[in-house]
């Protein structure tokens, strides 16, 4: 019998988000694939978690996989975590997932911390229908990319680092609007947590007024002008 591949969210921030459904999951696996073994060791510590962790990243996801699915088939159960919030929501795990199906594994997704959801409810804006977006290109696709979210309704949520946060508003500005609603959330569940809402223009008099650290959820309206 195949084993279990669980994805299990860890804190954006506060690590006390830990769930203790992830808590008990993490302690069961045979082993844990991570991001960063050092980064992910030091929640393992702080919860007592003592599992062989493996290193599962953007740059050998493709080679993993393989070994990772025979380790299913061959009756192992697996957990997946991150640096910071849920597998596969902007960060590896889709390639896994889709292994995982593509081999009729049982897959198990436990809820829990992700950045987009806090950063929406706080915005104030419309949240019956949204569009989540990432990271948009780097640079190939980009400007594509905003026209095409230019013309949506629903409320859009993209992830930014602090130091494209600048560009990617001017952008926004640009290709959206000076009036277009938005909000901008940095540091969500930790100490310094914050959150801005206004229009695209007092967002990057915002930015610019301070040096902002910490992952960026922006959150943006192009209909309620």
């Amino acid at each position: 019998m195949s084993g279990i591949l669980y994805f299990v969210p860890t804190p954006v921030g506060n690590l006390e988000d830990m769930t203790f459904r992830a808590i008990k999951t993490l302690k069961e696996v045979d082993y844990i694939l991570c991001e960063d073994t050092r980064t992910s060791g030091i929640l393992l510590k702080h919860y007592e978690i003592s599992k062989p962790l493996k290193s599962y990243h953007l740059h050998n996801e493709h080679q993993a996989t393989e070994k990772v699915i025979g380790d299913l088939k061959n009756g192992q159960n697996i957990a997946i975590i991150t640096d910071a919030g849920t597998p596969g929501i902007s960060d590896p795990g889709y390639l896994l997932a889709k292994a995982g199906s593509d081999h009729d594994i049982e897959m198990i997704c436990l809820p829990g911390a992700t950045a987009l959801i806090p950063a929406l409810v706080v915005s104030g804006l419309p949240n019956n229908e949204f569009l989540f977006a990432g990271f948009l290109p780097p640079k190939k696709g980009r400007q594509t990319k905003l026209k095409q979210l230019a013309e949506e309704k629903k409320t859009i949520v993209l992830y930014e680092s602090p130091h494209k946060i600048n560009t990617t508003l001017e952008q926004i500005k640009e290709f959206f609007g000076e009036e277009t609603k938005a909000s901008l959330s940095r540091e969500i569940s930790k100490k310094f947590e914050e959150t801005k809402r206004g229009t695209i223009n007092e967002l990057i008099e915002f930015s610019k007024s301070k040096t902002l650290k910490g992952e960026i959820v922006l959150i943006v309206n192009n209909s309620l002008k």
